[in-house]
């Protein structure tokens, strides 16, 4: 084959009818749900006010600009259907993205419905794919911004989860999120998968919490299954926010097994001395695995840090490769062979 009948020819969204089409979601529905090559979609810059639904394998998403390609929708999990059913938290996403090997860059997300005190969860992003890749990517919402599928196996305070997986078999999931922003208060990083979160900014808001030793939220509710051996894993981030300083925990546990690590990470004053909350699940401080390794900054502090998490070694934080995290029986990785540390 020549190389030019190799070449991808990506399909074009402009929101000014300059493209192939002025709706993402329209591009996206274009793809057969068989596809098995990569088919790029590249949307301008623009407003583009979608809820997107993709379970479409092999695309990729790639935006203009970061700053100025912007997909934003304003469901939330308060909000009723005409049935008068609720539509909880997973059915709260602006994008939902189902179908493995997605790529998405250059874009930024936002569920635009309000903090989560008045609307409830209001997902930017639910990501339950299989190898999935977002770079250079901003997530903003308030509470539970980003989910990273796929859900844990029952629910705790009801009989369904609700949402597009509702009932489906759970499939452990990896994501790799590179250079991204991801901004929200309660619970806004939470699921089951294993990530890597590499060199990103997190960015935990003010939820304008006033009283003395009064939390303002948490970063990472994770779910990891007990048999999985990575949940979360921030390499190099660096943790923001306009909070009051020492009122945002790295993270609580979704269930008992929750796995959430910080390594080299720089911390902002906003982060609790203590680090981590055990959401008054006494058991889980046997079960969970809470780890830092080489913590900088005015929150980064392990003076204080509660007795139940980890702080590694060298030797322990090197283990953390890229591949080591994210490769799997089928030897995936966004990054073949690069280690996380020097």
């Amino acid at each position: 084959m020549k190389a030019e009948e190799a070449k991808v020819v990506p399909i074009v969204v402009a929101a000014d009818g300059s493209g192939d089409f002025t709706s993402i979601q329209a591009a996206v529905d274009t793809v057969p749900a068989t596809n098995q090559k990569r088919v790029v979609i590249y949307v301008r810059n623009g407003f583009y006010k979608e809820k997107l639904h993709i379970e479409k394998p092999m695309i990729s998403l790639i935006g203009e600009n970061v700053n100025e390609t912007i997909i934003s929708f304003d469901d939330h999990a308060t909000k009723a259907f005409p049935d008068g059913e609720l539509y909880h938290t997973f059915y709260s996403y602006t994008v939902f993205v189902g179908a493995d090997n997605f790529i998405g860059e250059n874009m930024t997300l936002i569920n635009s419905a309000g903090p989560g005190e008045k609307v409830g969860q209001a997902l930017a992003l639910y990501a339950d794919g299989d190898r999935a890749c977002f770079r250079n990517c901003r997530l903003i919402g308030h509470q539970d911004t980003l989910f990273t599928g796929p859900l844990p196996e029952v629910p705790i305070d009801r009989s369904f989860f609700g949402g597009p997986r509702e009932g489906a078999p759970r499939r452990q999931s990896r994501q790799y999120y590179d250079n991204c922003y991801i901004e929200g208060d309660v619970d806004f990083i939470f699921g089951s998968a294993t990530v890597l979160f590499n060199r990103c900014e997190i960015f935990a808001k003010n939820r304008g919490a006033t009283e003395p030793e009064a939390i303002n939220g948490w970063i990472a509710a994770a779910s990891t299954p007990e048999h999985v051996p990575h949940g979360y894993v921030f390499n190099e981030c660096r943790l923001t926010g306009d909070a009051p300083a020492g009122s945002v925990y790295l993270g609580r546990p979704w269930r008992n097994h929750a796995k959430t690590i910080f390594i080299s990470c720089w911390m902002g004053e906003h982060i609790a001395p203590a680090g981590w909350d055990d959401w008054n699940k006494l058991d889980a401080q046997l079960t969970v695995y809470y780890a830092e390794y080489a913590s900088t900054g005015p929150g980064g502090s392990r003076d204080k840090r509660i007795s139940w998490s980890q702080q590694l070694t060298a030797d322990q934080a090197a283990e953390y490769t890229l591949v080591q995290i994210l490769a799997g029986a089928d030897g995936w990785s966004p990054h073949p062979a690069e280690r996380l540390l020097d």
